[in-house]
């Protein structure tokens, strides 16, 4: 019985191989290859400082007489703290999260991406196109993005998230390397 090689396995199985091959990684490198570090040094908000933005964009709402839904999201957009006001509907929850998971992902206030959700982006799931995040960083480091939702406007809504991150400016900046 004769065996033959399945070329959709054999052709990856080959490639792999080859650059796992003695002496593949060396030559790679000498013909100008980046290396790469071992290991990242990547900065987070601690749970603290996360907490700490959500109840300063929820004092600055309730400050106007608003009720709202504030979500705190890292760098990679996921859910550190969501709260909630007594009165603040649960839809502010899901807005606000959407909100800061987009500022987070372009790195940006959402009201300066709105002209983007009227193209192909708008169809991508998670993402939401309407003022009411910024991000959270600070010397050039983005630690997360921090989102409101519920106030009349979205205007409104930001400003109340800017109160946030504001209120982890000063510590972000005296933590830098």
């Amino acid at each position: 019985m004769e065996r033959t090689l399945n070329p959709r396995i054999a052709g990856p199985a080959l490639a792999a191989a080859l650059l796992l091959a003695p002496g593949a990684l060396p030559a790679a490198r000498a013909a100008g290859a980046a290396q790469q570090p071992l290991a990242l040094g990547v900065q987070r908000l601690s749970l603290d400082a996360a907490l700490k933005a959500a109840q300063a964009a929820l004092a600055k709402c309730r400050a106007e007489g608003l009720q709202v839904g504030v979500t705190v999201v890292d760098r990679d957009g996921l859910p550190q703290v969501m709260l909630r006001d007594v009165l603040a509907p649960e839809l502010t929850l899901r807005v606000s999260r959407r909100k800061a998971y987009t500022a987070a992902s372009f790195n940006s206030a959402t009201s300066s991406l709105q002209a983007r959700g009227a193209g192909g982006l708008a169809h991508v799931p998670g993402l939401l196109f309407e003022a009411g995040a910024v991000p959270i960083s600070a010397a050039g480091t983005l630690y997360g993005a921090i989102g409101v939702s519920g106030a009349p406007s979205g205007v409104t809504d930001e400003g109340c998230a800017r109160a946030g991150a504001e209120s982890l400016q000063d510590d972000l900046e005296m933590r830098q390397p």
